[in-house]
């Protein structure tokens, strides 16, 4: 039943007086324990007065939060993102400043770096007061929901939401289904919330990923069902003279085209869909920071919506920084502790790192929870949502450190948070949490070996390689091999090294996607073959192939087509199935062969693929790039991410039968979305609270606000 208007307005003025007194409160305790920050005038004032001036001043501060703000927000969505968490104190500190030379006869003033105190100090405590009034009732509760999703203003007639249940994709980026596991087992799991869900909902399944075991790869196919010609995170294309990155915003648009066109579809989520901090939209119309839109403009692109959605309200604006600036101490106080304590394998962890983690794990997470509440209240039928967090830490701290496992103790909490909202949906859902690849360990190929691979393939061309990399074991005998077999005489000591390897040659360019390294010849039309590279760089083939650090590297024979070799001479012939000697693929388990042989027919392979070595006992690979956690290419737990799906649904593939590549993936998920047969909300209690009716949210239609937009 419809509370009366009466009591609904008097429950918001209730709530509207509360806040204002705490604020006002704050105001007088702050003044008398700041020095730079007074409410009286220089020959002071009565108490009474002076709590008349923190009045004024807290309803003040609140009316520009309530008015300006939300403009200031709007306005900065021109700001790059990832300082929109820095600009948040010097704004509320100048809204502040602002709220107190409105004071009649100047009796508010504070120094501006108090202001920012000042100003924080109030938000936190309007917001604490604000949450704690909501949590006893109901309708506020779903206010301030609806309020984190942007959804304000319009009231509109309770109604019931679609009796088949939505669905939620919520993507845990980089964790392994070994490591999640391991999360929720015990009596005091790492992951409680997961713990619980997959001891009485839902079944955790591992899958396979492609070669490239990276997000790029991984979600092009989940969201779009393809990822032909997507050979790494980063590749050289000969044809258009370009570098593709899968993260930047032009390259992501690109790569979205291909698959639509490819598979002519518009997507996963193409139906009353959302889409929430992915790389990819999946089709939908509502997104918000999603790379693959980011570069766009005009009315249409909505991908910074979900900033404007979530710090358009200043309390959460404050939070949110407060954790950022947390963070970015965190991560500092973590880097030193891992250098006095001089853990290896380690890597830097400065400059802008702390900024970029914080960003990762405090702002994107916030922005996309908040915008994944939404979807909820609004009864989307599709959400697909990426959290990155503990992806980035464990690049940097490594997949089993102390400090990636904190991440993951609160990306838990962010999916309680979530299902909470769900038991308060105008229609049931049904939860299911994926990864896009794992992550595995070990030193760099730099750290370990000394040289980059870039070095190593200019040693083994007979390229100049700076003198670090050609002091080192591996760099030495890869510049004598190579003079060798050019028939150069030896580098006498303290001689120059030339400067060029001869007529003809080909100075490569040198791409590492984790523990997957690109060399890639531009100035040879099309792939080169592996009688070219012999002719031109003798000695380079073999360098490779023996290095003890790189497992494999595959290569195209004008007579054997796409050959894998290995060290010793070995090779596996992947048309005919012919192994010379041990089969250098053995080591990556089943299903390597297949994995190389698919990206091998793409049009944009590299002329080599390099894969590191992998450690059958421990899983550890060498990564191309400076992270001690890698993904991208074959080995260890990278490979292995895990699908947690719900009981109701259908399983994803036959007993005994593996989950390969993210284009099966697709084919499953869009098969769950096509199940919606009756309410299913496996979450415990939400469940039976579900089947015995929710209120749903004011503001709200049956069909949410796709169907609406679609009807105008």
């Amino acid at each position: 039943m419809r509370m009366p208007r009466w009591r609904a307005l008097s429950g918001a003025l209730f709530r509207v007086l509360a806040v204002w007194l705490v604020s006002s409160l704050t105001l007088l305790v702050l003044a008398g324990l700041l020095p730079d920050f007074r409410l009286q005038s220089p020959g002071g004032d009565s108490l009474t007065r002076t709590a008349v001036t923190a009045a004024l001043g807290a309803g003040a501060f609140g009316l520009l939060s309530a008015l300006v703000w939300p403009l200031l927000v709007r306005a900065l969505l021109l700001v790059p993102a990832l300082f929109l968490g820095l600009l948040v104190f010097f704004l509320n500190g100048s809204l502040l400043l602002l709220a107190l030379d409105l004071i009649p006869e100047g009796r508010g003033q504070a120094a501006p770096e108090t202001a920012v105190i000042v100003a924080a100090a109030m938000s936190a405590a309007s917001s604490a007061t604000s949450a704690f009034l909501a949590v006893r009732n109901d309708e506020a509760y779903h206010r301030r929901l609806v309020r984190l999703a942007g959804r304000r203003g319009r009231r509109a007639r309770p109604a019931a939401g679609p009796a088949t249940p939505g669905t939620v994709f919520l993507q845990l980026d980089g964790v392994g289904h070994d490591l999640l596991r391991e999360a929720v087992r015990g009596e005091r799991p790492l992951m409680p919330t997961l713990a619980r869900w997959t001891r009485d909902s839902h079944r955790l399944t591992p899958w396979r990923t492609d070669w490239s075991s990276q997000t790029g790869a991984s979600q092009l196919a989940l969201l779009h069902g393809s990822n032909e010609d997507l050979p790494a995170f980063r590749w050289y294309e000969k044809d258009t003279r370009t570098v593709i990155v899968s993260n930047r915003p032009s390259s992501a648009a690109a790569l979205q085209r291909r698959a639509i066109e490819r598979t002519g579809d518009g997507g996963l989520l193409a139906y009353d869909g959302a889409s929430r901090g992915n790389l990819f939209s999946g089709g939908a119309d509502q997104v918000a920071l999603v790379m693959s839109v980011a570069a766009r403009r005009g009315r249409h692109n909505r991908s910074r919506a979900g900033y404007f959605a979530y710090f358009s309200d200043p309390a959460n604006a404050t939070r949110t920084a407060v954790s950022f600036v947390a963070e970015v101490v965190r991560e500092i106080v973590q880097s030193l502790r891992t250098r006095f304590r001089r853990e290896l394998p380690r890597v830097k962890r400065g400059g802008l790192y702390p900024v970029i983690r914080a960003f990762a794990t405090v702002v994107e997470r916030d922005v996309v929870v908040a915008a994944v509440i939404g979807d909820l209240l609004a009864g989307r039928t599709a959400i697909y949502a990426d959290l990155v967090a503990y992806d980035e830490v464990a690049h940097h701290s490594g997949p089993a450190h102390r400090d990636a496992l904190q991440v993951l103790r609160s990306l838990d909490r962010a999916l309680a948070l979530i299902a909470g909202a769900a038991r308060h949906a105008p229609r049931p859902y049904r939860i299911v949490v994926l990864s896009d690849h794992g992550q595995s360990h070990g030193p760099t190929f730099l750290e370990r070996y000394g040289l980059s691979l870039g070095d190593l393939v200019r040693a083994g061309c007979g390229l100049p390689v700076p003198r670090r990399a050609g002091r080192t074991p591996s760099g030495a005998e890869a510049r004598a091999a190579a003079r060798a077999a050019l028939h150069r005489p030896e580098e006498a000591a303290g001689q120059g090294r030339e400067r060029t390897a001869g007529p003809g040659s080909s100075h490569p360019l040198v791409l590492a996607s984790g523990n997957l390294g690109l060399v890639s010849f531009p100035d040879v039309p099309g792939r080169i073959t592996r009688e070219e590279l012999d002719r031109r760089h003798p000695a380079l083939l073999a360098t490779l192939a023996n290095h003890p650090g790189i497992g494999f590297l595959l290569v195209r024979s004008a007579v054997h087509g796409p050959v894998v070799l290995g060290p010793a001479g070995t090779e596996h012939h992947l048309d005919t199935g012919r192994v010379i000697g041990a089969d250098p693929l053995a080591p990556f388990g089943e299903g390597a062969a297949d994995a190389v042989r698919r990206t091998d027919r793409f049009p944009h392979v590299a002329d080599l693929m390099v894969n590191s070595a992998c450690d059958p006992a421990t899983g550890a690979v060498h990564a191309f790039e400076e992270q001690i956690g890698s993904h991208g290419g074959l080995g260890g737990a990278q490979s292995h991410p895990f699908l947690l799906w719900p009981v109701e649904l259908t399983p994803p593939a036959p007993d005994g039968e593996p989950l390969t590549g993210a284009e099966q993936v697709h084919r499953v998920l869009r098969r769950w979305l096509e199940e919606a047969e009756g309410p299913q909300l496996p979450l415990g209690p939400a469940a039976d609270e579900l089947r015995h009716g929710v209120r749903p949210p004011e503001g709200f239609s049956p069909q949410g606000p796709a169907a609406q937009d679609k009807s105008r």
